[in-house]
């Protein structure tokens, strides 16, 4: 069995950006990266999290609003938090490996009609980039 890059993705409620993130690694290259979100204080997702995918075509199966602490002891090759706010209370998440904070408006707090999905371009514009550098021999 070959091993997979671990990436956990963070925001603070765990509802949107995160979810996007998780679902759209999962999709740009799940045979080299195993995708994780949680959120610093998880609410629901939001439901138009999961328009914008399946808008997309992308997976949204297993998706699930998750704490932080459902991943305290586990190893991460890579955190990576989607704004400002979780990327101050994640500084020092214990077995993480390289901590990456990038920073996406919330499109829950957004009113803009095109929010989610406008976020989830910018979201997996930023991943593609990522899988290519990360996975480059």
């Amino acid at each position: 069995m070959t091993y997979k890059t671990r990436v956990l993705f963070i925001c603070v409620a765990n509802a949107a950006r995160s979810q996007l993130a998780e679902a759209l690694l999962r999709h740009t290259d799940s045979e080299r990266f195993e995708a994780f979100s949680a959120g610093t204080a998880p609410s629901e997702i939001d439901p138009r999290t999961f328009e914008a995918l399946q808008h997309l075509g992308v997976s949204t199966e297993g998706l699930r609003s998750k704490s932080l602490d459902e991943f305290v002891g586990e190893r991460f090759d890579y955190v990576i938090t989607l704004c400002d706010k979780s990327a101050l209370e994640c500084h020092a998440l214990p077995g993480a490996g390289e901590a990456l904070a990038w920073n996406f408006e919330d499109p829950t707090t957004n009113t803009k009609p095109e929010a989610f999905r406008h976020t989830l371009h910018e979201i997996h514009e930023r991943i593609k980039m990522f899988v290519l550098v990360k996975t480059k021999p």
